[in-house]
Protein backbone atom coordinates (compact mmCIF):
# COMPACT_ATOMS: atom_id res chain seq x y z
CA UNK A 1 0.00 0.00 0.00
CA UNK A 2 1.64 3.01 -1.22
CA UNK A 3 1.16 6.72 0.98
CA UNK A 4 -1.58 8.21 -1.03
CA UNK A 5 -3.63 4.38 -0.79
CA UNK A 6 -2.60 4.12 2.99
CA UNK A 7 -4.09 8.03 3.95
CA UNK A 8 -7.23 7.22 1.98
CA UNK A 9 -7.86 3.77 3.56
CA UNK A 10 -6.92 5.55 6.89
CA UNK A 11 -8.95 8.82 6.79
CA UNK A 12 -11.62 7.24 5.39
CA UNK A 13 -12.07 4.62 8.15
CA UNK A 14 -11.50 7.34 11.18
CA UNK A 15 -14.14 9.52 9.77
CA UNK A 16 -16.91 6.46 9.89
CA UNK A 17 -15.75 4.86 12.83
CA UNK A 18 -15.53 7.94 14.26
CA UNK A 19 -13.52 7.56 17.65
CA UNK A 20 -13.82 11.12 19.03
CA UNK A 21 -17.37 11.10 18.75
CA UNK A 22 -17.41 7.74 20.36
CA UNK A 23 -15.77 8.42 23.37
CA UNK A 24 -18.65 10.25 25.09
CA UNK A 25 -20.79 7.34 24.02
CA UNK A 26 -18.30 5.46 25.89
CA UNK A 27 -18.41 7.08 28.86
CA UNK A 28 -22.63 7.23 29.21
CA UNK A 29 -22.56 3.34 28.78
CA UNK A 30 -20.00 2.95 31.33
CA UNK A 31 -20.72 5.22 33.95
CA UNK A 32 -20.09 4.03 37.46
CA UNK A 33 -17.91 1.22 36.18
CA UNK A 34 -14.36 0.76 38.10
CA UNK A 35 -11.55 1.29 35.46
CA UNK A 36 -10.61 -2.28 35.03
CA UNK A 37 -13.47 -3.47 33.83
CA UNK A 38 -14.19 -0.31 31.62
CA UNK A 39 -10.80 -1.54 30.23
CA UNK A 40 -12.10 -5.18 29.71
CA UNK A 41 -15.04 -3.42 27.68
CA UNK A 42 -12.96 -1.53 26.08
CA UNK A 43 -11.02 -4.47 25.14
CA UNK A 44 -13.80 -6.66 23.81
CA UNK A 45 -15.52 -4.06 22.04
CA UNK A 46 -12.38 -3.58 19.54
CA UNK A 47 -11.34 -7.13 19.27
CA UNK A 48 -14.74 -8.05 18.05
CA UNK A 49 -15.05 -4.90 15.86
CA UNK A 50 -11.81 -6.34 14.34
CA UNK A 51 -12.93 -9.57 13.82
CA UNK A 52 -16.29 -8.75 12.25
CA UNK A 53 -14.34 -6.48 10.09
CA UNK A 54 -11.80 -8.94 8.68
CA UNK A 55 -14.07 -11.47 7.96
CA UNK A 56 -15.90 -8.71 5.76
CA UNK A 57 -12.49 -7.79 4.55
CA UNK A 58 -12.02 -11.26 3.18
CA UNK A 59 -15.42 -12.99 2.42
CA UNK A 60 -17.10 -9.66 1.29
CA UNK A 61 -16.50 -9.33 -2.49
CA UNK A 62 -16.65 -13.02 -2.72
CA UNK A 63 -20.11 -12.90 -1.00
CA UNK A 64 -21.37 -10.03 -3.62
CA UNK A 65 -19.71 -12.18 -6.68
CA UNK A 66 -21.86 -14.89 -5.27
CA UNK A 67 -25.18 -12.96 -5.53
CA UNK A 68 -24.23 -11.25 -8.53
CA UNK A 69 -23.34 -7.47 -7.42
CA UNK A 70 -20.07 -6.48 -9.15
CA UNK A 71 -17.74 -4.04 -7.30
CA UNK A 72 -18.27 -0.83 -9.48
CA UNK A 73 -21.84 -1.54 -8.23
CA UNK A 74 -21.52 -1.92 -4.69
CA UNK A 75 -18.97 1.02 -4.92
CA UNK A 76 -21.11 3.41 -5.95
CA UNK A 77 -23.73 2.40 -3.75
CA UNK A 78 -21.06 2.52 -0.79
CA UNK A 79 -20.36 5.90 -1.50
CA UNK A 80 -23.97 6.83 -1.04
CA UNK A 81 -24.14 5.09 1.90
CA UNK A 82 -20.85 7.03 3.01
CA UNK A 83 -22.67 10.10 1.85
CA UNK A 84 -25.75 9.77 3.88
CA UNK A 85 -23.42 9.23 6.88
CA UNK A 86 -21.21 12.53 6.49
CA UNK A 87 -24.82 14.15 6.08
CA UNK A 88 -25.93 13.20 9.23
CA UNK A 89 -22.40 14.09 10.63
CA UNK A 90 -22.83 17.67 9.37
CA UNK A 91 -26.20 18.05 11.03
CA UNK A 92 -25.53 15.92 13.87
CA UNK A 93 -28.29 13.55 13.56
CA UNK A 94 -25.36 10.51 13.96
CA UNK A 95 -24.78 11.57 17.41
CA UNK A 96 -28.45 11.44 18.24
CA UNK A 97 -29.46 8.19 16.59
CA UNK A 98 -25.93 7.30 18.58
CA UNK A 99 -27.24 8.33 22.00
CA UNK A 100 -30.77 6.73 21.67
CA UNK A 101 -28.94 3.45 21.01
CA UNK A 102 -26.81 3.64 23.93
CA UNK A 103 -29.43 4.78 26.39
CA UNK A 104 -31.56 2.03 24.56
CA UNK A 105 -28.76 -0.80 25.50
CA UNK A 106 -28.38 0.38 29.08
CA UNK A 107 -31.74 -1.01 29.64
CA UNK A 108 -31.29 -4.10 28.53
CA UNK A 109 -27.23 -4.91 28.29
CA UNK A 110 -25.07 -4.21 31.27
CA UNK A 111 -22.53 -4.94 29.25
CA UNK A 112 -22.16 -2.39 26.49
CA UNK A 113 -18.88 -4.21 24.73
CA UNK A 114 -20.70 -5.82 22.32
CA UNK A 115 -23.90 -3.81 21.46
CA UNK A 116 -24.13 -1.36 20.79
CA UNK A 117 -20.18 -0.23 20.84
CA UNK A 118 -18.92 -3.14 18.78
CA UNK A 119 -22.49 -3.62 16.77
CA UNK A 120 -23.37 -1.23 15.44
CA UNK A 121 -21.32 1.77 16.70
CA UNK A 122 -17.56 0.02 15.57
CA UNK A 123 -18.29 -1.95 13.05
CA UNK A 124 -21.48 -1.02 11.78
CA UNK A 125 -22.54 -0.74 8.12
CA UNK A 126 -20.26 2.41 7.06
CA UNK A 127 -17.38 0.74 8.42
CA UNK A 128 -18.38 -3.08 6.98
CA UNK A 129 -18.44 -0.81 3.34
CA UNK A 130 -15.85 1.12 4.04
CA UNK A 131 -13.61 -2.19 4.34
CA UNK A 132 -15.26 -3.73 1.41
CA UNK A 133 -14.20 -0.88 -1.11
CA UNK A 134 -11.13 -0.19 0.21
CA UNK A 135 -9.88 -3.78 -0.20
CA UNK A 136 -11.28 -4.10 -3.47
CA UNK A 137 -8.98 -1.22 -4.88
CA UNK A 138 -6.48 -3.31 -4.36
CA UNK A 139 -5.89 -7.10 -5.49
CA UNK A 140 -4.86 -10.31 -3.52
CA UNK A 141 -4.20 -11.09 -0.38
CA UNK A 142 -2.05 -8.76 0.77
CA UNK A 143 -4.23 -5.26 -0.03
CA UNK A 144 -7.02 -6.63 2.56
CA UNK A 145 -4.03 -7.34 4.74
CA UNK A 146 -3.27 -3.54 4.50
CA UNK A 147 -6.86 -2.73 4.95
CA UNK A 148 -7.16 -4.21 7.86
CA UNK A 149 -4.11 -3.35 9.29
CA UNK A 150 -5.45 0.39 9.08
CA UNK A 151 -8.88 -0.56 10.37
CA UNK A 152 -6.51 -1.69 13.26
CA UNK A 153 -4.75 1.35 13.63
CA UNK A 154 -8.02 3.25 13.70
CA UNK A 155 -9.21 0.76 16.49
CA UNK A 156 -5.96 0.99 18.29
CA UNK A 157 -6.87 4.85 18.47
CA UNK A 158 -9.72 4.25 19.56
CA UNK A 159 -8.93 1.66 22.15
CA UNK A 160 -6.98 4.62 23.74
CA UNK A 161 -9.32 6.86 23.81
CA UNK A 162 -11.70 4.80 25.65
CA UNK A 163 -9.79 4.50 28.53
CA UNK A 164 -8.47 8.11 28.47
CA UNK A 165 -12.15 9.30 27.28
CA UNK A 166 -12.74 11.34 31.01
CA UNK A 167 -9.64 13.54 30.40
CA UNK A 168 -10.57 14.58 26.11
CA UNK A 169 -13.93 14.98 27.08
CA UNK A 170 -13.00 17.65 29.74
CA UNK A 171 -10.49 19.20 27.27
CA UNK A 172 -12.00 19.19 23.97
CA UNK A 173 -16.09 20.59 25.05
CA UNK A 174 -19.45 19.27 23.76
CA UNK A 175 -18.04 22.38 21.36
CA UNK A 176 -15.12 20.87 20.48
CA UNK A 177 -16.73 17.31 19.47
CA UNK A 178 -19.18 19.25 17.30
CA UNK A 179 -17.06 21.08 15.81
CA UNK A 180 -14.59 18.32 15.01
CA UNK A 181 -17.42 15.94 14.16
CA UNK A 182 -18.72 18.59 11.33
CA UNK A 183 -15.06 18.92 10.08
CA UNK A 184 -14.76 15.05 9.59
CA UNK A 185 -18.34 14.84 7.93
CA UNK A 186 -16.80 17.43 5.24
CA UNK A 187 -14.07 14.97 4.41
CA UNK A 188 -16.05 11.83 4.56
CA UNK A 189 -18.47 13.48 2.10
CA UNK A 190 -15.79 14.40 -0.61
CA UNK A 191 -14.37 11.09 -0.53
CA UNK A 192 -17.68 9.46 -0.75
CA UNK A 193 -17.83 11.26 -3.85
CA UNK A 194 -14.94 10.02 -5.16
CA UNK A 195 -15.78 6.60 -4.59
CA UNK A 196 -19.67 7.28 -6.81
CA UNK A 197 -16.72 8.33 -9.83
CA UNK A 198 -14.69 5.75 -9.29
CA UNK A 199 -17.64 3.29 -9.60
CA UNK A 200 -18.91 5.39 -12.43
CA UNK A 201 -15.51 5.25 -14.22
CA UNK A 202 -15.25 1.29 -14.13
CA UNK A 203 -18.55 1.17 -15.73
CA UNK A 204 -17.74 4.10 -18.33
CA UNK A 205 -19.72 6.80 -17.34
CA UNK A 206 -16.52 8.81 -16.67
CA UNK A 207 -13.38 10.18 -18.37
Amino acid sequence: MDSAAFITAFVTLFVIIDPIGLFPIFISLTQGVPANERRKIAIRACVTAFVILAVFGFLGEAVLGGIGISMPAFRIAGGILLFVTAFDMLFERRTKRREDQAEGAEEDYPDPSIFPLSIPLLAGPGAITSVILLAGQGSGVQATLAVLGVALLVLAIVFCLFLTSGFFERLLGRTGITVITRLLGMLLAALSVQFILDGLKDFGFAG
